[in-house]
């Protein structure tokens, strides 16, 4: 059956509808070796449909999978010190399937996982810039702490872009903030709390580009839409 090609590029995971536009107008989309035209269809059963000169993937040919990390796993594949992984959170999903980036041991929340190695280059190199928003309870002076988190720092050498930080809650002595990076350090957000005089009590990632970690509950897993793939592939709802 025909569709529109906008709609069978974000089907496939490729993009969303308008960057897959964009796409179309800039020739980087052809239809049985001829370059597509905004506004044609094709039948994705039927013709060749290339972008970039690279074949459309197959209709489920990648997995995508949210998590709802606890704290006490690895977001690795395997522990040399045999702790627990993630994998034994989503061993029912049938595919072998590895973490995008990392949450250490003790955080939480939104985890991606992918057998797509180009969707994990996507979100995981610094080039990309993909944000990551998180709710950290923190201990100490949050009236000082502010400036130095929202001031540029460098770790590991790497100069890091100002962190965006909102005061969700403030107590006496807890406090709970959002805050939101773009690099992905190790153990990120835990450091830069550190240096800003702050004890983190607790790390909860809810959101990675544009995609909310939502009501899923702790400890389980869901496959992300086609058009969310497609939004986290675009970046265009950063």
């Amino acid at each position: 059956m025909q569709e529109r090609l906008q709609k069978i590029l974000s089907a496939r995971g490729i993009a969303s509808r308008r960057a897959a536009e964009e796409y179309i107008t800039a020739g980087r989309v052809a239809v049985n070796g001829a370059a597509a035209q905004l506004g044609d269809k094709a039948d994705p059963e039927r013709d060749v449909i290339t972008v970039d000169g690279r074949p459309l993937p197959r209709a489920g040919a990648y997995t995508y999978i949210m998590l709802h990390k606890p704290a006490g796993y690895i977001s690795s594949c395997a522990d040399e010190r045999g702790r627990k992984t993630v994998l034994t959170l989503v061993a029912d999903c049938g595919k072998r399937v590895w973490p995008v980036g990392r949450l250490d041991q003790y955080s939480e929340g939104l985890l991606l996982l992918t057998d797509d190695g180009d969707f994990t280059n996507r979100l995981t190199h610094p080039r990309h810039e993909v944000e990551k928003e998180y709710h950290v309870t923190v201990r100490g002076d949050i009236a000082r702490a502010l400036p130095v988190l929202r001031s540029e720092m460098t770790l590991d050498e790497v100069r890091l872009r100002p962190a965006r930080v909102r005061v969700l809650e403030e107590g006496d002595q807890d406090g709970l903030l959002s805050i939101t990076i773009h690099e992905g350090k190790n153990r990120q957000v835990r450091r830069i709390c550190a240096a800003a005089g702050l004890k983190v009590l607790r790390l909860v990632r809810v959101r990675e580009g544009s995609l909310p970690l939502g009501a899923l509950p702790r400890g389980k897993w869901r496959a992300l839409t086609a058009e969310e793939v497609a939004r986290l592939k675009g970046m265009d709802a950063l």
